[in-house]
């Protein structure tokens, strides 16, 4: 069992510079997958999402990919030296032509735009895609053993609740052998209300049951065992959970229905209540 919740990271070296990939997830219905990266790595950011969904089904999951300078240049001046010898010749040509004074110096030229630009130093790509991938491997695999020793926890206190739906499905059986399962026995054809003996009357005040429900106790008994067995698996079970607890509820309501007795009515509002803790619980798992 894993735990929507987890957080991880990682850093790999690159040429002048480090970059490190940092995930965190938390509970959400669906697969919810953020990535945030520079854009020196959008030519394989589907790759990176493609291998995030590889390892994760359910969940928001942030990731972050971040690149830093370590050492040297990361940007670098130019000069347009071909324009610069344009805006020379141009005003050598326009000086002469119209005779004017002055000379064509570095002041002059500084205050011309474009002709010197700043721009990223190239990178290494196929070695920081590699650094890139490689980081975020690790950092997955601390996030999943982050998300399963959280689930460890939830595992924990799920089982802890399905042990007492188990006495409570136990008790239930006992309640109900307490008492017999019989009919509600019906008033003689054509007798009026007055006329049933007080003996009658007295025995069908102490008939409860509507029906049979030993169906109803081997399928609640089925059910709370699969869950049992279902939260120490490893794979994603949220899901699956849920519509055991469906079951779950379907079978304590039905037993409700059928035996209106005061001490099985509290004993299947204490199952709902267990039921609906574990629902709680399943929330935070993926």
């Amino acid at each position: 069992m894993k735990s929507m919740t987890g957080y991880g990271e990682a850093t790999r070296h690159i040429k002048n510079g480090k970059v490190s990939v940092q995930i965190r997830s938390v509970n959400h219905r669906h697969l919810d997958l953020q990535v945030r990266a520079p854009r020196e790595y959008l030519s394989f950011e589907e790759e990176i999402r493609k291998i995030v969904r590889q390892k994760i089904s359910r969940g928001r999951i942030d990731l972050f990919v971040n690149r830093y300078a370590t050492k040297g240049q990361t940007r670098m001046l130019e000069m347009d030296e071909a324009l610069v010898g344009q805006y020379v010749a141009g005003m050598s040509q326009l000086k002469k032509k119209f005779k004017l004074a002055g000379d064509i110096g570095v002041s002059l030229l500084s205050t011309i735009p474009d002709i010197f630009r700043v721009r990223e130093v190239d990178i290494d790509g196929a070695g920081e895609r590699h650094a890139v991938l490689q980081a975020l491997s690790l950092a997955l695999k601390k996030l999943e053993q982050s998300r399963e020793r959280e689930g460890g926890h939830l595992r924990a206190d799920m089982e802890s609740q399905i042990g007492a739906l188990r006495e409570i499905a136990n008790s239930l059986e006992a309640r109900a052998a307490e008492n017999g399962v019989r009919p509600v026995r019906a008033p003689a054809p054509g007798a009026e209300l007055g006329e049933r003996s007080e003996r009658e009357s007295t025995d069908n005040a102490n008939v409860v049951f509507k029906g049979d429900i030993n169906e109803e106790l081997v399928r609640l008994k089925t059910h709370v065992a699969a869950l049992s067995k279902t939260v120490r698996e490893r794979e994603p079970i949220g899901k699956r959970i849920d519509f055991m607890l469906q079951e779950v509820n379907r079978e304590l309501n039905t037993i409700s229905s059928k035996v209106p007795y005061l001490p099985v009515t509290q004993l299947v509002l204490q199952g709902k209540e267990r039921v609906e803790k574990i629902r709680e619980q399943t929330q935070n798992i993926e």
